[in-house]
């Protein structure tokens, strides 16, 4: 059964036995958020400055989008400071089943809230935003269909005009045997955030790439136990592809983002104090202990901000 790598995705992924409605993700790959508690500082930064920029309204929403296995809200819930805490709406967003012992306050949902006053993160979530695959070949962009079971693929159909239109603004094919990955559905999932933001910021954190940097081949990959394994759409691995950051930016611009920065997780983890400094020696023989946790911590931090792993994720952020 030939079907395109959309459609493929979209059941292995999300599909009645899909990959992230029966696994938990944090058994097969490591995100930001397991790297370090450090990333959670980070989100709980933002949302501090996101809560004074709206001036400490009565109810204040983090929104974790992705959410997993929903530590990230956990940690931030944890460490917010009693007043911002009091005032905190709480919801992970996520199609897989509520985990076992969250805490209470915070809502698990299948889909975004209608509206959001405060923090929308969306850690690692578009690039699991199912998308279609093409080739150019001389007659043009070809979709790439794919059969299920083995992972063959064919050339199909031409694309329809809005996909050539986004491959030709966004990813543009010049030479046969190049692929790309039509990345409109991830603009039209950051556009729908955007929309739902009535006055903060929203936080998108991925795997991405640059109009001027695209990769030739495209980036479609499988994952599975933290190994990178073929991209087979049976529902066995994870499927992903790097994220257009840069057009998302622009569908988010157009569903009314009124400032927008792009940059790296690197940049921006630096810009909140996250330095992976090692601590002083002096530390080691005043309190050695101490001196063992900021060692770790500083380990921690490194990891974050490495610009050839996890630093060298593209981070968008835009607010209304």
């Amino acid at each position: 059964m030939w079907v395109t790598w959309r459609a493929a995705m979209r059941e292995a992924l999300y599909g009645e036995s899909g990959f992230y409605l029966r696994e938990r993700p944090d058994r097969h790959f490591r995100t930001s958020v397991h790297a370090s508690a450090a990333f959670a500082s980070a989100v709980l930064r933002l949302l501090e400055l996101t809560d004074d920029a709206l001036g400490r309204p009565a109810v204040v929403d983090l929104v974790d989008v992705g959410s997993g296995d929903g530590l990230l809200v956990t940690r931030v819930l944890a460490a917010a400071p009693p007043d911002l805490a009091g005032r905190l709406r709480t919801t992970a967003v996520d199609l897989s089943p509520r985990p076992e012992g969250l805490d209470d306050r915070i809502d698990w949902e299948p889909a975004l809230p209608d509206q959001v006053n405060g923090l929308v993160i969306a850690n690692e979530w578009l690039d699991n935003i199912p998308v279609d695959v093409v080739e150019q070949t001389p007659s043009g962009p070809r979709l790439v269909l794919v059969d299920p079971r083995t992972g063959d693929e064919r050339l199909g159909a031409a694309p329809d005009s809005g996909d050539l239109g986004w491959l030709e603004r966004w990813w543009p094919l010049r030479s046969n045997g190049c692929r790309a990955e039509i990345g409109r559905p991830r603009d039209e999932a950051w556009a729908s955030v955007i929309v739902r933001l009535s006055r903060g910021a929203a936080v998108a954190v991925d795997y991405a790439h640059r109009r001027d940097s695209r990769p030739p081949l495209g980036s479609l990959a499988g994952y599975r136990g933290g190994l990178a394994v073929p991209a087979v759409p049976d529902g066995s691995c994870d499927i992903t592809a790097h994220v257009a950051l840069d057009a998302c930016a622009a569908a988010g611009e157009r569903a009314g983002a009124t400032a927008t920065t792009l940059t790296t997780q690197r940049d921006a983890l630096q810009g909140m104090g996250i330095r992976g400094a090692r601590p002083s020696l002096d530390l080691a023989h005043t309190d050695p202990r101490g001196y063992l946790r900021a060692l770790s911590r500083a380990s921690e931090e490194a990891e974050l901000i490495d610009p050839s792993g996890l630093g060298g994720f593209g981070w968008l952020s835009q607010s209304r």
